[in-house]
């Protein structure tokens, strides 16, 4: 993979390409027990929705809207949390990504003054390369993870998740099971909860921005930053924080399905740069400026790279044993 820039976008859905990697592999992990065994939900199989046939930001690849068959399966009721995920380590002696490069990508409007100097993400000052900042220590050297073992673990790349999907018996979910599990048995809904936007008078049912990105983020409700992964109801098949809070991994590649020349272009450079797909936006999205907190709404990333705004939970085939 290539270094190259992130080009400026979306505050929450911006390419933050790590590159400079050379086919490196997950660290190799022994098998064993997650032991904060979460709760996993039954997802039934069948016809699922995938995309929109109105998107909001049409090069992202949101539609059109199809529909595919899928087997039943099951998906982790929330996302992996801090407490999971040290588990994991302590048990397999794991290094992510992060800390094997030394950095990752931080919200400037998270860091202290200690680690407000880092260097600036051309185009998405919002950004920022913190020295040091890994799952660990989500906003660089000084930071650590008190009171906030039940948020959802960041800093982890996709092989970081695949590593930890592999350990766990489990794996990535597919976009389309994604999809089916956010939708909670609603046909044609833009959000987990309905079509019902979330506004900052009252009907607050995920972790977004409120007020002006980037400069001022009012926290109407409850959380600048990241929450706990259970801190807003669940949908209707029981699954919390399906949009908001932070982007999830998914298996898939990231591609766009488009009969537009433009969409082949986006096509190539995804796959020379290792792009996988990333859904459900997080607490950096607004309205005004990133409204991709919806169920069809997607970006992509490089396989490597890590922000304080990521994360992922898993899936896991019905015949398969739960961790």
């Amino acid at each position: 993979m290539r270094r190259t820039e992130p080009n400026p976008g979306c505050g929450c859905g911006v390419f933050l390409g790590r590159g400079e990697t050379a086919g490196r592999a997950p660290t190799p992990v022994p098998s064993g027990d997650v032991g904060d065994i979460p709760t996993i939900v039954a997802i039934p199989g069948g016809r699922a929705e995938v995309g929109t046939d109105a998107p909001i930001f049409e090069g992202d690849g949101e539609g059109p809207r199809r529909f595919v068959m899928l087997a039943p399966f099951r998906l982790d009721e929330a996302a992996v949390t801090n407490l999971r995920f040290r588990r994991f380590v302590d048990a397999t002696g794991y290094v992510s990504e992060a800390e094997r490069y030394g950095w990752s990508f931080v919200f400037a409007g998270h860091l202290s003054a200690d680690n407000g100097g880092s260097a600036r993400v051309s185009g998405a000052e919002w950004w920022r390369k913190v020295e040091g900042a890994c799952w660990r220590a989500p906003e660089g050297p000084g930071s650590d993870l008190a009171e906030r073992m039940d948020h959802p673990v960041v800093h982890v790349s996709h092989r970081d998740a695949l590593a930890f999907a592999a350990w766990a018996g489990g794996r990535l979910p597919s976009e389309a099971e994604w999809e089916h599990a956010a939708h909670g048995g609603l046909t044609g809904a833009m959000f987990p909860w309905g079509d019902r936007e979330p506004d900052e008078a009252g009907f607050l049912p995920c972790n977004i921005w409120q007020g002006a990105f980037p400069e001022r983020d009012t926290g109407a409700d409850g959380y600048r930053g990241t929450a706990p992964v259970r801190a807003f109801a669940p949908n209707g098949y029981g699954l919390f924080q399906m949009c908001g809070n932070v982007w999830e991994w998914n298996a898939d590649a990231f591609r766009v399905r488009s009969l537009k020349r433009a969409a082949a272009a986006v096509n190539m450079t995804a796959a020379r740069e290792g792009r996988h797909l990333l859904k459900g936006g997080s607490f950096l999205c607004h309205r005004s400026y990133c409204f991709r907190y919806r169920i069809a709404a997607r970006i992509g990333n490089s396989s490597d790279s890590s922000t304080s705004h990521t994360g992922f939970r898993l899936a896991y085939d019905i015949r398969a044993a739960a961790p």
